[in-house]
C-alpha cells in the first residue's frame, strides 16, 4: 500500500505475512488486568471479533512510541467507527513492559496491549528475524 515501508532486517523481500480474514495461530498472551497478569489466547481477543491488530516491533522503540502508538490512539475512534470491535497491539516483550507502555501512550484505555515475550505469536506468522549486530530476536513490522 502507498506510504507502507518495510525496512529489511535480513536478505529477502519483506511481504505481509497475514491478510485480512486469515486465521491465526493458536498462541498465548499475557495481559494486564486489575487482577495482576493474566493470559488470554487467540481465541479469547479474536473469535467471533473484528480486530485491528498492530505487531509492532518493540515497545518504546523510537518510531513504535513516537509515531506508531500515537497514530493508533489518535485514530482508535475513527477505526472502531468502522465496525472494529477491538485494537490490539502485540509486541516482543513482557507483560511489565507492555503494562508501562500502555500507560505512557494510551491514557484513554483504546487499545490492547498483548505481550508475546517468547515470540511464539510472531514466529508462527514469520514476523521474526534475527539482528546479528544486536544478537537478539526481532519482530518485523
Amino acid at each position: 500500500p502507498p506510504g507502507l515501508r518495510n525496512y529489511p532486517l535480513s536478505e529477502g523481500e519483506l511481504t505481509m505475512t497475514i491478510q485480512v480474514g486469515d486465521k491465526l495461530p493458536e498462541a498465548k498472551f499475557r495481559v494486564m488486568t486489575a487482577e495482576g497478569p493474566q493470559v488470554k489466547t487467540t481465541d479469547d481477543i479474536f473469535k467471533g471479533k473484528k480486530v485491528a491488530l498492530f505487531a509492532v516491533p518493540g515497545a518504546y522503540t523510537g518510531t513504535c512510541h513516537k509515531m506508531h502508538m500515537p497514530s493508533i490512539t489518535l485514530n482508535a475512534n475513527a477505526i472502531k467507527a468502522k465496525g472494529v470491535d477491538t485494537i490490539a497491539v502485540t509486541s516482543v516483550n513482557d507483560i511489565f513492559v507492555m503494562q508501562a507502555w500502555k500507560r505512557d501512550t494510551d491514557q484513554k484505555d483504546q487499545v490492547e496491549f498483548l505481550a508475546d515475550g517468547s515470540a511464539k505469536f510472531a514466529s508462527a506468522l514469520g514476523l521474526t528475524s534475527m539482528r546479528p549486530k544486536l544478537a537478539s530476536l526481532a519482530r518485523r513490522r
